[in-house]
């Protein structure tokens, strides 16, 4: 059974650097095909893609996160980064960490999706910025 576990300071003060964790159990990061994506609801929308993390590395990002955000994974602790910089009130939101058997790559400025776009999910983990 894969087990997803989202981690991260709750609190960030506007212009600074949010970085979450996202620990997986019962699968590896690099099985061939599953991907893993950072996804965020924010109060009043739904579910926005931030990016994701192929089995080989390569990253993707929605055009809304691409110029200040990164992804990244530690594989000997099987963990996906995220850092999103210059953060504004506007990114305070329940972030997730899902895992996919199969790619997501969304090209639009914004990209909503669904918890059934993806197998995996975390509970998710609550980040308010701090003006």
């Amino acid at each position: 059974q894969v087990r997803v576990q989202e981690s991260g300071p709750g609190l960030v003060k506007a212009s600074q650097t949010l970085s979450l964790t996202c620990t997986v159990s019962g699968a590896s990061l690099t099985d061939r095909d599953k991907t893993w994506h950072w996804i965020r609801q924010s109060p009043g929308r739904g579910l926005q893609w931030i990016g994701g993390i192929q089995d080989q590395g390569t990253t993707y990002y929605s055009e809304a996160f691409r110029s200040r955000t990164s992804i990244s994974r530690v594989t000997s602790k099987n963990q996906v980064a995220l850092q999103v910089n210059s953060v504004g009130p506007e990114d305070s939101g329940v972030y997730f960490c899902a895992g996919l058997i199969g790619t997501y790559i969304c090209g639009l400025p914004e990209c909503n999706v669904t918890r059934s776009d993806f197998d995996s999910w975390g509970q998710g983990t609550q980040v308010t910025v701090s003006s």
